[in-house]
């Protein structure tokens, strides 16, 4: 499941400029990069009642283009209502430190116009401004607003640059507004006169919760990520299970965060570094690191059997899979956080079926049924396949390309999970 990724309608020029880097601090953004080294997870800290939920959370990657004088004017839609809202810039995997002149947060009207009266400056440690070095995150201050459940927010980071390489999530599937020089206080949205697809360097929002008690973290590829779901929509499976969680549909009170990244595989790196380093190496950071999680729920490696990509450039086995599953489930009880197996849906017509394929994805959804070490499981193969022809999608339910939901199959995975299965 790679595509190319989508890439600003206006890009600033690259530079290979260093900016006073710690000695080592590029080397290990590098590293980082490249998934030859590994951060530990780096959650927000709780706040003074010990009480932090994600409401949002991107996974992020390398490969993102430079910036000098930019503001970029993001989305981010909250997954839970709450208050103290915090922000998390990622500098993961930029081989440069990353300086940030303003960074603005505001209740989004339209577009990329903010709703007057609601612009509130972020600070981080007190102050406006900050460095955030090659590797590292920065968790900022609590902003003294309140937001809700599904409500949209515009946060802008005015980046002098030249930035180099950023750390970005390359599909977001909402629309980030751009302007020449500092507009982060800007309610209006004149000076943003480009738009890209992305989402650069914002890593995080985390709540005190009105209500919520932990945090549900989906990670996957691009099914996850929510390929082929319109712009701007919020109809990926994660937000529509959000959508039930807000609404009592259970007993559970839990934000949701997207960690979905096109192309990603479980076990090894992909070639095209902006569809992420394996979930092997990403998972401690992406979803054990979150605020507040209390349960992931693990569907992915569709990407690995497609390619065929065993470890060690081996041909891939069922059990290279089963073994790596068993990796992410260990890590997730040493956490003491509950972890959830999805099986694989089918893509018959897709390149990336064929007899082989298809039995290595049989063999694994026996496993993951079967196997009883996950927690419990979702079996998405059974809701999405077509009852005439079990290898393929369900025709109501497929995109077109025989692999990816459309909206309708967005909506059937969301309802496919049973609440209960969540902690409270």
């Amino acid at each position: 499941m790679s595509r190319r990724p989508g890439r600003p309608d206006r890009r600033p020029a690259r530079s290979g400029r260093r900016t006073g880097a710690r000695a080592l601090a590029p080397l290990l953004g590098m590293l980082l990069a490249l998934g030859l080294a590994t951060a530990p997870p780096t959650a927000a800290a709780p706040d003074a009642t010990g009480r932090r939920v994600a409401a949002w959370s991107p996974s992020m990657t390398t490969g993102g283009p430079s910036f000098t004088d930019t503001t970029l004017r993001m989305v981010v839609h909250s997954s839970v209502a709450g208050s103290q809202p915090r922000i998390t810039l990622s500098n993961r995997y930029s081989p440069e430190p990353l300086r940030v002149d303003a960074v603005d947060v505001a209740v989004q009207a339209s577009g990329g116009e903010a709703k007057t009266g609601t612009s509130r400056r972020v600070t981080f440690g007190g102050s406006g401004r900050l460095t955030v070095d090659a590797g590292a995150e920065a968790v900022s201050d609590a902003v003294p607003m309140t937001v809700g459940a599904e409500q949209n927010l515009l946060v802008s980071l005015h980046l002098p640059g030249p930035t180099g390489t950023s750390t970005w999530h390359s599909d977001a599937f909402d629309t980030t507004y751009v302007a020449s020089g500092d507009h982060t206080a800007d309610d209006s949205p004149a000076a943003f006169t480009a738009t890209t697809t992305s989402w650069y360097y914002l890593a995080g929002l985390d709540v005190v919760p009105s209500t919520a008690k932990g945090t549900v973290v989906a990670f996957g590829d691009s099914i996850t990520d929510g390929y082929h779901s319109s712009t701007g929509t919020y109809t990926r499976w994660p937000d529509l299970l959000a959508v039930r969680l807000a609404a009592g549909h259970g007993p559970q009170r839990l934000g949701v965060v997207d960690a979905g990244i096109g192309g990603n595989r479980v076990l090894t790196d992909v070639p095209n570094l902006w569809q992420g380093v394996s979930a092997l190496k990403r998972f401690r950071h992406d979803a054990l690191g979150r605020p507040g999680v209390k349960d992931v729920i693990l569907f992915e490696g569709i990407n690995d059997i497609g390619n065929n990509a065993g470890p060690d450039g081996a041909p891939l086995t069922a059990q290279h899979l089963i073994d790596g599953y068993r990796t992410l489930i260990d890590e997730a009880h040493g956490a003491h956080v509950r972890i959830i197996g999805a099986t694989l849906m089918p893509d018959k017509g897709n390149g990336y079926y064929s007899p082989a394929a298809e039995a290595i994805r049989q063999d694994v959804n026996h496993w993951i049924r079967t196997g009883g070490a996950f927690d419990d499981v979702i079996d998405f193969d059974r809701v999405m396949r077509d009852p005439a022809d079990p290898a393929a999608l369900n025709p109501d339910y497929d995109s077109g390309d025989h692999i990816h939901p459309d909206d309708a199959g967005m909506r059937a995975m969301a309802d496919a999970v049973d609440l209960r299965s969540l902690r409270t």
